[in-house]
């Protein structure tokens, strides 16, 4: 509803004033949705309402059986040559962020926002195997 109100295509007879409220605001808007549909970037949006960030390279808090986790996964999805292995691969890891997902939306619910942020922590790991996963279908 609020995307259709803002949309740049209702102030096309408008003034250039009004033209650059609709674009930014529609950008706001989008860029709000985006944040607010895939669970990562929402949970770490809700964390920093609370003042909590997670800043790049915090792998020295995470514990190490988890890293020895991303590392296999990250070594089969190196060494994965068909597309069932990576098939394969691309469905722990959503089954993964599934599990994290849920884990995070009842942190949320307690109020465990340090229990938020280890969990989208892990979330991290788990999306940048998806994107890898990603990049590796492409055909070169």
């Amino acid at each position: 509803e609020l995307q259709r109100l803002v949309h740049p295509d209702f102030f096309s007879q408008r003034s250039q004033t009004e033209k650059d409220f609709s674009e930014k605001h529609s950008t706001l808007v989008n860029d709000a949705y985006k944040t607010l549909l895939a669970p990562l970037s929402r949970g770490l949006y809700l964390l920093k309402l609370h003042g909590i960030e997670i800043p790049e390279g915090t792998d020295h808090e995470m514990d190490s059986q988890f890293l020895m986790e991303i590392m296999e996964i990250n070594e089969k999805l190196a060494e994965a040559q068909s597309e069932t292995a990576m098939n394969e691969i691309e469905s722990v890891v959503r089954a993964k962020q599934k599990e994290l997902t849920d884990n995070v939306s009842r942190a949320f619910e307690r109020d465990d926002f340090e229990k938020a942020k280890e969990l989208l922590t892990k979330m991290r790991y788990f999306s940048n195997i998806e994107e890898k996963i990603k990049l590796k279908k492409i055909p070169l």
